[in-house]
């Protein structure tokens, strides 16, 4: 009884602040304010609060603009963590636009989205991501495409680092900054995940939604670490495929540390 009502509340407490939030998160988005940054990280603070999410940060978001920051990725949760942490708009595939209630959320947090599988499509995708890096947005791309168990990290995929290349048109400085970024759940309820639990809060894509997401839930209390490596500079002379190579060894040591709480 006591987790369905802690469900219940949840449901209720994020229903208000989206419907509360939506106007004027349109109106922004329309209108170019620099608001439209500010209110979905308000919702990721809110929503983490509510939902038992605590979040520890280790080491130190870049400052420097254009910014990538690449994750590895586990569940839906890794976009209230992460946006719990800074001012971000991620990069996500094409079919969660249509999602009930996910999609809503991920318009009005500014997602580019993206058919990964288009190859034809790849470098028009990467343009539109380097705009909004050349705007100042930072953008979070999840460089495996897909989910994975919370307990490695799966290959990168590189067609998207483009984006970075891309970018350095409108850099200033000559550079855009690529920041490794690890998210990893650590415990549940005080007690630490094991390997074979961290299944609870990680959802691989043959995982229906909807039970995982009532499962998580009604759990109450989940420990997440975010943990942020050294921005890599992609300058005119870097090579795509070995930024890759190297942001994806980056945020494997990462998360291997945070795993073994050794940051």
């Amino acid at each position: 009884m006591i987790a369905k009502l802690r469900v219940a509340f949840v449901a209720a407490v994020l229903v208000s602040m989206t419907l509360a939030l939506w106007p004027l998160q349109a109106l922004a988005m329309r209108r170019g304010w620099p608001i439209q940054r500010k209110l979905p990280h308000l919702w990721h603070v809110v929503a983490c609060r509510v939902a038992g999410l605590t979040v520890r940060v280790k080491g130190t978001p870049a400052t420097g603009r254009p910014l990538l920051i690449t994750s590895n990725h586990q569940s839906w949760s890794d976009i209230m963590v992460l946006g719990r942490v800074m001012p971000l708009s991620f990069i996500a595939k094409a079919e969660v636009k249509d999602w009930p209630a996910f999609g809503l959320l991920a318009r009005l947090q500014r997602t580019v989205f993206v058919e990964r599988e288009a190859r034809g499509r790849t470098a028009h995708q990467a343009s539109a991501i380097a705009e909004r890096l050349s705007e100042g947005d930072a953008m979070v791309l999840f460089a495996e495409g897909t989910t994975s168990d919370g307990n490695e990290v799966l290959p990168f995929r590189t067609a998207l680092f483009g984006a970075a290349q891309m970018a350095l048109r409108e850099s200033t400085s000559g550079s855009v900054l690529v920041q490794p970024v690890a998210v990893a759940y650590t415990h549940a309820n005080g007690l630490p995940l094991g390997r074979y639990s961290r299944p609870l809060a990680a959802w691989p894509g043959d995982v229906t939604l909807g039970p995982h997401l009532l499962a998580f839930l009604k759990e109450g209390a989940i420990d997440a670490t975010v943990a942020f490596g050294e921005p890599i500079a992609f300058t005119e002379t870097s090579d795509r495929k070995a930024m890759a190579r190297s942001a994806e060894a980056s945020v494997r040591r990462l998360l291997a540390e945070a795993l073994a709480d050794r940051l």
